[in-house]
């Protein structure tokens, strides 16, 4: 049933990356969505997945609605993502699942911006729009708590939910969530709560306090792999999988701290560099503690691409696409072992959707 869906899809552009394997991946993995989803309801995947508990997971949306916006299948986005606002974001801002990070809270004000400038405003802005500015009404409250330093606390990923810190992924995301959402309402001439020029000015506010706290955090000879994560010290791990720490500071919290681009170029190459050279990644894919997890990778090859390190971020899409998907049908569980060639977990939504959202800059138009 998903390989007939993904042959019926008709994409805008067309999926031709010059390499027919990776255009089945980008075919199968917008078909999935379907697949996965119980109508317009979210699933993270199947199995234990599939439980109700794990509908909320802002990562899926994200997913969901960035691959299918990119490759022109809008209407089904605004319906996924108009539903999602309606369903999971609580009056009082905060998303309804047990361990939202800070940087998802960002993302879906990004995925907002990506939306409306790839399909309009059509079919969700206007039932959206009071959910999106009570999320960013959620994140300035932090904001104007967070102290001296001016970093956001919270929690970094779901199954950390209880180190909460003020870790430089979530706060870099904080901005550029920010910077997004008063583009945003400025370009709709949106009545937010706070006006879009004041959320900008402190969203280029959380992006200044977020390099500072780095560079007074992290190492100042560029030779040393070790970055740390959050501004509390951290014990320094053997290598990239030496610590449970170290293990999500590699898949998740490095990964995203590039995606939300609050870094120049040159803490950026650092973060890169730290991952090939302790034992972060491989053929691309991304390592965790004794196997291999891909479903964040996205945000991986998006700072890769915005580095200008193609051959990176060609050897991680490859990677992916030839190694954790499962042979035949092509599906991404969650985590695989390391070598690669069996299932450790679940399949999961993001990690299909890796291909197809990682794939469209390789095919000419805008995205």
């Amino acid at each position: 049933e998903i390989a007939s869906n993904a042959n019926k899809l008709r994409t805008s552009p067309e999926i031709k990356t010059g390499h027919p394997f990776l255009d089945l991946s980008v075919r199968t993995g917008l078909a999935h969505v379907d697949a996965t989803f119980d109508g317009d309801h979210p699933k993270y995947g199947v199995g234990v997945y599939a439980r109700p508990e794990h509908d909320g997971f802002p990562p899926t949306i994200i997913a969901a609605v960035d691959a299918l916006s990119a490759w022109g299948l809008n209407e089904r986005a605004a319906a996924l993502f108009r539903y999602w606002l309606a369903n999971f974001v609580r009056q009082d801002g905060t998303i309804d699942y047990y361990g939202p990070s800070i940087s998802e809270y960002g993302q879906l004000l990004h995925t907002a911006r990506l939306l409306e400038q790839r399909a309009g405003a059509g079919g969700w802005w206007a039932d959206g729009f009071r959910p999106l500015d009570r999320i960013a009404e959620m994140l300035l409250s932090l904001r104007a708590d967070a102290g001296a330093d001016g970093l956001v606390a919270g929690v970094p990923e779901a199954d950390t939910r209880k180190q909460v810190s003020k870790y430089f992924h979530n706060n870099g995301w904080v901005a550029k969530g920010l910077g997004s959402w008063a583009a945003l309402c400025e370009r709709r001439d949106a009545s937010a709560t706070t006006k879009p020029e004041v959320v900008a000015g402190i969203a280029k506010g959380v992006a200044e306090d977020t390099l500072r706290a780095i560079r007074a955090t992290w190492p100042a000879e560029p030779g040393d792999w070790w970055l740390s994560p959050r501004v509390e010290a951290t014990e320094r791990p053997p290598r990239a999988t030496g610590t449970r720490d170290a293990s999500y500071t590699n898949y998740r919290y490095w990964p995203e701290l590039l995606s939300s681009g609050v870094l120049p170029a040159a803490l950026a190459g650092r973060v890169v560099n730290s991952r090939l050279t302790s034992g972060g990644q491989f053929c691309g894919m991304t390592r965790f503690e004794g196997h291999l997890d891909d479903w964040p990778l996205a945000e991986y090859l998006s700072g890769l691409w915005a580095l200008g390190r193609s051959d990176d971020f060609l050897l991680s899409l490859y990677g992916h696409v030839a190694y954790h998907q499962a042979e035949g049908h092509l599906t991404a569980y969650e985590q695989i072992t390391f070598p690669p060639g069996k299932k450790k977990a679940d399949y999961c939504l993001p990690c299909q959707l890796v291909a197809a959202r990682a794939a469209r800059r390789l095919v000419r138009g805008p995205a």
